[in-house]
């Protein structure tokens, strides 16, 4: 059993509230666990409203599954979120 595990932070330019900022973050978070079945949470910068980090994880059976999970949720998260991604982390543990 391994544990896929990725980070992301965005950058949203056009947000200028907290509320904003969590209908994005609560939409992508949404998203991502009911089509792709990955645990997400929103991990840092929570009172920033123009930078987002959002956290997933999956467990995996072998690295195999860990790579063409990762490639899923980077993929998905680039075409389903507006905002820049200004930087991508991805480990299997």
């Amino acid at each position: 059993m391994q544990i896929a595990a990725m980070t992301f932070r965005l950058h949203a330019p056009w947000v200028h509230s907290l509320k904003e900022k969590r209908m994005i973050v609560q939409s992508l978070i949404t998203r991502l666990q009911s089509r792709l079945h990955v645990s997400a949470a929103e991990i840092e910068e929570q009172d920033t409203h123009q930078i987002i980090v959002i956290g997933v994880a999956a467990v995996v059976p072998h690295q195999a599954m860990a790579d063409r999970v990762m490639e899923t949720v980077s993929r998905f998260v680039e075409e389903n979120c507006d905002a820049e991604i200004l930087e991508e982390t991805a480990e299997v543990r």
